[in-house]
């Protein structure tokens, strides 16, 4: 774990960053403080990134942050069902305010509801990045190096809180992608992933070239489909998750996103989290067939692993074979040449090498005056084939996922299914919020409850 030098607690924070002994008796006598300060202690509150007092900034001074976050994850514990709730929910347990760092002055809904929004990235991360800090913690030396090294990836659904998603109520331009709904115009136009319908996530066009698919199985008319069910203007969130040697599933990783984005999109910036996190590459991936994308393969790879991850065959490609030195087969089975490589700029969503490969029996010089099978591919110049260059896209054609032990360990696929269950539970695929900003931060605050629970599980085993 990548560590980090202390800094003293504000003061603001004193009762949280103190020990349960040295608290003032009216705080320790009361029941309810004592069961949030053992579930928010576990977080190292002296990290908390506060603006820095020693850069001048124009303008007033805003209150420190920190008493916030505390605020809003004992709404997400709590379930309170809105920022009204929680400013009553502070007015009505004084010690709680006091023991999370607010003064006299307690903030009103507006003001919680604000700052949620205005959270910097820093401190949005704050309680997730610290809760799996603690969760390492409490582990032995040797279970610790290999926290993490099997991850497990998913992506849900989150409803905008628009007009547009109510089925009840006219909306004009419900089903048209350009438009921007007035309540929330951060939020996109999709429609829900079908596990038995996957998409090719090596021939994806880019997302602003993208139209939401049409579900391959049990198709139905666009106005069969169910508003805010089957299609809807909202979010996704993608989560990265590992298990514990007792089986507690921990959240690494989180990252929210408009709709319209694929899902394959959600796979570098949520391993680049889970690396900073672990200070390492985790050696096994487990996704879904929407992440089936050569550079994921090549990815777990590299960090001397593999990536588990069912094919999406798409047209054509899902049953070529290779040589021993990797070049592909003709329908003759003789290893094909490779002619050239060149930067592929527009079937993925980034930039990446392929490898055009052409009739060892025309190319470099003819050697043969027809094809040994009398292939039609012949009197056009032969066979030809593309692929992206480097082992990924070679091993994600070789993988037997057929076999038992392929088979056991995707199964473990459901521990991240379990966590956005947790998810669900506490209220993220249904935000009354309104912007990106503050649906992207309240997710992070969900997830650090889920590990803080895990957390609470530890101390107390």
């Amino acid at each position: 774990m990548i560590q980090e030098q202390p800094r003293l607690c504000k003061s603001q924070l004193s009762a949280l960053c103190q020990e349960w002994s040295e608290l003032p008796a009216h705080l320790r006598a009361d029941r309810l403080v004592e069961r949030l300060y053992r579930f928010l202690h576990p977080l190292d509150w002296s990290r908390f990134p506060e603006r820095s007092e020693e850069r001048v900034y124009p303008g007033p001074r805003p209150a420190a942050r920190a008493p916030f976050v505390a605020a809003l994850l004992i709404r997400a514990l709590e379930q309170l069902p809105s920022f009204g709730a929680l400013a009553r929910y502070l007015h009505e347990h004084p010690h709680v305010a006091e023991l999370i760092g607010f003064g006299e002055q307690l903030p009103d809904r507006r003001q919680l509801a604000r700052v949620l929004r205005l959270l910097s990235a820093q401190q949005a991360d704050f309680a997730l990045d610290a809760s799996v800090r603690a969760i390492a913690q409490q582990l032995p030396s040797e279970q610790n190096k290999l926290f993490g090294d099997t991850v497990m990836g998913d992506t849900q659904a989150i409803l905008a809180w628009v007009a547009e998603n109510n089925p009840k109520q006219y909306a004009p331009d419900r089903f048209n992608k350009t438009h921007r709904p007035k309540g929330d115009p951060d939020c996109r136009l999709g429609i829900k992933k079908s596990p038995s319908s996957p998409r090719k996530a090596e021939e994806e066009a880019p997302p602003d070239e993208q139209t939401p698919p049409t579900p391959a199985t049990e198709p139905q008319p666009a106005n069969q489909l169910q508003i805010g069910r089957d299609i809807l203007w909202g979010y996704g969130t993608g989560v990265v998750a590992t298990t514990l040697p007792n089986g507690m599933e921990v959240v690494l990783a989180q990252l929210t996103q408009p709709f319209h984005e694929s899902e394959v999109s959600y796979f570098r910036p949520l391993m680049e989290q889970v690396e900073q996190r672990l200070g390492r590459r985790p050696r096994y991936g487990i996704w879904d067939t929407g992440f089936d994308a050569h550079y994921v393969y090549d990815y777990y790879h590299q960090a001397g692993g593999m990536a588990y991850v069912p094919l999406n065959p798409g047209p054509r490609g899902s049953d070529r074979q290779f040589s021993p030195e990797g070049h592909p087969l003709c329908a003759a089975g003789l290893a094909m040449h490779k002619a050239f490589d060149f930067l592929d700029r527009k079937s993925l969503r980034e930039p990446h090498r392929r490898d055009k490969y052409v009739c060892p029996l025309l190319y470099p010089q003819p050697s043969a005056s027809d094809c040994p099978i009398d292939d039609p591919h012949w009197t056009k110049g032969g066979c030809t084939s593309t692929i992206a260059s480097g082992l990924g896209s070679r091993i994600r054609l070789q993988i037997d996922r057929t076999s038992e032990e392929w088979k056991a360990v995707y199964a473990k696929r459901s521990v991240v299914e379990r966590i956005n269950s947790q998810a669900e539970h506490l209220g993220i695929t249904r935000p009354k919020l309104r912007s990106l900003a503050a649906i992207r931060n309240w997710n992070l605050l969900i997830y650090a409850i889920i590990n803080l629970k895990v957390v609470a599980r530890l101390t107390t085993a």
